[in-house]
């Protein structure tokens, strides 16, 4: 029998009938050391061997505990969120920690990290005046604030100091299943909770109001498709025409848009339950068979300079839509119509607005997509004040 290449690995059925495999790799502090990985089966303790000798092969070296939280997080960064998560979640998360965590925390050891560091480091990035912090006022041709001596205490909001909190707990509890570290002292600290509006909604009245109006209006189905079936925009913006069938009357959300690195890119929806087969209600049918007329006419008058990407929402060229651009119709559309909304709270009118007509939630969270039936109850919570009335009301009368 051949023996095996070093570094090659090797692997062991332990007495408890699992398998052990061994495997020398470098470690971020630049050390050759030998790790094990275990496994159920033989195939897979081997298939985790290959892929620890593939990443040593890309020179990506592996994590230890006497690492930093710098360079952990470039390793989590890289390995871990950019491979299993949303672009966009990716660069979110690589934002906190270049322009947050790194500066305030990179240096500290991940295995000695304490709660009270982290509390006492979040307590001060939540007080601290970022103007000051960064610079900002000094760099006016004439300053004004706190350059001087006049501080703006332009400070975090609550939703930006939980993003951060979250990243870094999101970050440690990995290093946790990875046994680096034994346990996430992030989440031994508590950070004040922001509060959420959901925005008002529309009333049955309104919404009527705006899909009359509309009517004339290139990106009418668009804000049909909002309006009934609560789509978000980054799905109607990455909606194609494969995915709608007009004569069985369904769409498949299985798309959004989203502009992630300075270019726009067709990325998986938000969560699993985003992803959904929704039946097409007569209204809804009508409005898309009207727009691709539209779109036809469009993609004629357009001639060479037409770029088909076999998007139903697009530029009367045919390239994507900028997800922001779509203020340049919505902000004219709304204040014509006197409401003040925002495009999101189409969405939260749908959920309302069948809540209203007696549609179980269980079915209302599936056709907008909702990753828990809660998130469907708290929307129609902060916005179905008439129906409490109306309750109240009935009570009253009851008692009276």
């Amino acid at each position: 029998m051949a023996k095996r290449a070093n570094g090659e690995g090797s692997i062991t059925i332990r007495k408890d009938g699992t398998y052990h495999g061994r495997v020398y790799v470098t470690t971020t502090s630049g050390i050759r050391k030998r790790v094990s990985v275990y496994g159920k089966t033989r195939d897979e303790v081997r298939q985790k061997i290959t892929e620890l000798q593939a990443q040593e092969n890309q020179g990506i070296p592996v994590p230890d505990t006497s690492m930093n939280l710098e360079d952990y997080l470039t390793y989590w960064l890289a390995m871990v969120v950019k491979v299993h998560r949303r672009p966009k979640t990716y660069q979110g998360y690589e934002s906190v920690a270049r322009v947050h965590l790194v500066p305030g925390l990179g240096r500290k050891k991940i295995r000695t990290l304490r709660a009270a560091e982290v509390r006492a480091w979040l307590a001060r990035v939540a007080s601290e005046c970022q103007c000051c912090k960064h610079g900002w006022d000094k760099e006016r041709p004439e300053p004004q604030c706190c350059a001087v001596g006049e501080c703006c205490k332009a400070l975090l909001s609550r939703r930006m100091v939980q993003s951060i909190h979250a990243v870094l707990r999101n970050a440690l509890q990995n290093a946790v299943r990875e046994e680096l570290i034994v346990r996430n002292v992030a989440q031994l600290v508590q950070v004040p909770t922001p509060s959420y509006d959901t925005g008002k909604g529309l009333s049955v009245a309104d919404a009527r109001l705006l899909i009359r109006e509309s009517a004339e209006d290139r990106l009418h189905a668009l804000y049909v498709l909002a309006l009934v079936l609560g789509m978000r925009r980054g799905e109607l913006l990455g909606l194609r025409w494969d995915a709608v069938d007009l004569d069985r009357e369904t769409l498949i959300v299985e798309r959004a848009l989203q502009r992630v690195d300075g270019e726009l890119r067709l990325v998986k929806p938000k969560t699993l339950a985003s992803v959904r087969t929704v039946p097409l209600p007569p209204v809804v049918v009508k409005a898309l068979t009207d727009h691709r007329e539209r779109q036809a006419q469009e993609r004629a008058a357009a001639g060479m300079e037409w770029k088909e990407h076999g998007l139903i929402f697009t530029s009367r060229i045919g390239t994507p839509l900028e997800p922001d651009n779509l203020r340049r119709s919505w902000h004219p559309l709304r204040s014509r119509l006197g409401l003040e909304i925002r495009f999101h709270d189409l969405r939260h009118s749908a959920v309302s607005l069948l809540l209203d007509l007696g549609v179980p939630p269980h079915i209302v969270r599936q056709i907008v997509g909702h990753s828990d039936i809660g998130v469907t109850m708290k929307v129609y919570a902060h916005a179905s004040l008439d129906e409490q009335r109306k309750a109240l009301r009935k009570l009253g009368d009851t008692l009276s």
